[in-house]
């Protein structure tokens, strides 16, 4: 039997409460919002307010269908009864739809329709304002509240935790599964513990993250079900009622993306993966660092001409030489054959890079050294000079690490790749570029050693006349300093009167995350004869006897 008045207009504004569309206008021309519960008497004309809960005449088929076990879904006609849902049977007797009940305050103010058929989804009333399915069945309060994405799961789930939790559903799919729950935040959360079993897809994932996100700090869990099934319905109608239960009580308790429980990480702690340090060339540097390490950025610094790439060479020669482990070269301002000659100068302790002097040597000599070098397949070099596209240098650098497997990939210099990004504002630029080449070595786990400039200083002297560095001359943004795990900066007077203080280079440690132990560091005098760079005596440097294996 069908009440006396009949919903002609729906999802009309509402001037009481500023809805949009939660007003549905009967055939009098009387109106009620689902949202407020406000009463228009004359919803067209003057549009007086009434409030009310009472004396409203309910305009849905509160008779269509029937109460039966929904076979579709292998859920229990007690179960199917205790949330309100009937079905309609076509006719040869084969379900054709659930219908859903939705409540305001125990008032019946909508119902929605599942097809089964086609899946389609239909309502009579408005949804908007009301209660999630299931919700006017539990009392709030309670010990654990359950939230699905679906109807038939919330029902599913009920009969999976043995028909002892409540169990309430989202009304309308996972893009609006935070509106729902803000609409009824203050039940929701009355509950002790808030348990999101949403399908397990990515918008299923996605929007239990979303929901977990809006409730108070410790109280929502996320379900995270077996493999191979997509939702508490699926498990239902598998009988996986031992499995389900289990990944219910195991949900674990939300927390942000970013953010760990540290007890539920201390395998991971004393099972981790240990890198070895590689040593560097110099033991004051290696005193002050403790060596190199994979997944760490290092950013070697200094003025112009004073000795960035001879250091360079000599880290990239050392570490061919004392690991085992592939490495790449990405040098921009020079093409590969410059690079070979320069790490091939070290081997031969002479600089090979200048013609006359590597035709001082036969042929012989020459590839018995290129194959003590290059021959084992572990050196990959850069080899277009002048590239200009900063994506391209990025996707050559993840495949010097990814595909070629090196553990260690020299990039010489920043302030080249910033002049690919072609961005006007050099600032914001060298945070792009940093940003990413910390998040590469934190995917990877390679170790970086970076190249950069330092800016020009105020006063009477500038680097080339062996000024102390600091973090503050680094080249235009503080993001260098910020992402690297350790900054080494050269220091040089290239304009001494003294000829063997024009050839020191003193490196100095401006930041080191891992042992924060900074200053001074050593001593190196470059050979005009070899092109190599050897230690000076440290014991002025040293302050105890305290002697770093390596």
């Amino acid at each position: 039997m069908k009440t006396e008045l009949k919903f002609t207009e729906y999802h009309l504004p509402c001037s009481k409460c500023d809805s949009s569309d939660a007003v549905s206008v009967n055939e009098d021309g009387s109106a009620k919002c689902f949202s407020c519960e406000a009463f228009f008497p004359d919803y067209k004309g003057n549009k007086t307010v009434v409030k009310t809960t009472q004396n409203y005449t309910k305009t849905l088929n509160i008779n269509g269908g029937a109460f039966g076990a929904l076979s579709d879904r292998n859920i229990s006609v007690d179960t199917a009864k205790k949330y309100g849902v009937k079905v309609v049977y076509d006719s040869q007797g084969r379900i054709a739809q659930h219908i859903y009940p939705y409540y305001i305050h125990n008032e019946l103010t909508a119902n929605k329709f599942r097809y089964v058929r086609d899946k389609r989804f239909s309502f009579e009333g408005s949804v908007s304002g009301t209660s999630l399915f299931g919700q006017n069945l539990f009392k709030e309060g309670g010990k654990y509240l359950t939230i699905t994405e679906g109807e038939c799961d919330a029902m599913a789930a009920y009969e999976l935790l043995g028909s002892k939790w409540a169990v309430v559903s989202i009304k309308r799919g996972a893009a609006s599964a935070v509106k729902d729950i803000k609409e009824n935040l203050e039940y929701v959360e009355s509950f002790d513990n808030i348990v999101i079993c949403f399908d397990k897809d990515a918008k299923g994932e996605e929007a239990a993250k979303a929901v977990a996100t809006i409730l108070k700090p410790g109280k929502a869990k996320v379900v995270t079900l077996p493999t191979g099934f997509k939702d508490a319905n699926d498990m239902l109608n598998k009988k996986q009622y031992e499995q389900f239960t289990r990944a219910w009580w195991d949900a674990k308790l939300y927390t942000p993306s970013g953010i760990i429980r540290v007890s539920e990480k201390k395998e991971a702690f004393f099972n981790r993966e240990k890198k070895d340090s590689v040593p560097y060339p110099w033991s004051g540097l290696n005193k002050k660092l403790y060596g190199m390490r994979q997944g760490e950025l290092v950013t070697l610094t200094g003025g112009t001409g004073l000795g960035k790439s001879s250091i360079t060479r000599e880290l990239e020669h050392w570490i061919i030489n004392q690991t085992e482990d592939n490495v790449g070269i990405i040098a921009l301002e020079e093409d590969w054959k410059r690079t070979v000659d320069g790490v091939l100068s070290i081997e031969a302790d002479a600089r090979l890079y200048i013609d006359h002097i590597r035709d001082e040597y036969d042929r012989e000599t020459l590839e018995e050294m290129y194959d003590k070098t290059f021959s084992n397949d572990r050196v990959f070099v850069h080899a277009h000079f002048g590239t200009n596209d900063i994506d391209a240098i990025f996707a050559k650098l993840r495949y010097l690490i990814v595909g070629c497997d090196c553990k260690w990939v020299v990039v010489d210099h920043l302030h080249m790749l910033v002049s690919s990004l072609a961005e006007g504002d050099e600032r914001r630029a060298i945070d792009n570029i940093m940003t990413r080449l910390r998040s590469m070595v934190e995917e990877t786990g390679a170790g970086i050693v970076l190249v950069s400039h330092l800016r020009r200083v105020d006063g009477n002297k500038g680097h080339e006349n062996g000024i102390e560095v600091s973090l503050s001359h680094l080249r235009g943004s503080n993001s260098i300093a910020q992402l690297s795990d350790c900054v080494i900066a050269l220091e040089r007077n290239q304009q001494a009167d003294d000829e063997l203080e024009s050839r020191t280079t003193k490196l100095r440690v401006l930041k080191s995350r891992y042992t924060g132990d900074v200053g001074m560091a050593t001593s190196l005098v470059y050979d005009v004869d070899t092109g190599r760079l050897s230690e000076t005596d440290l014991s002025e440097l040293e302050t105890n006897d305290e002697v770093i294996p390596f």
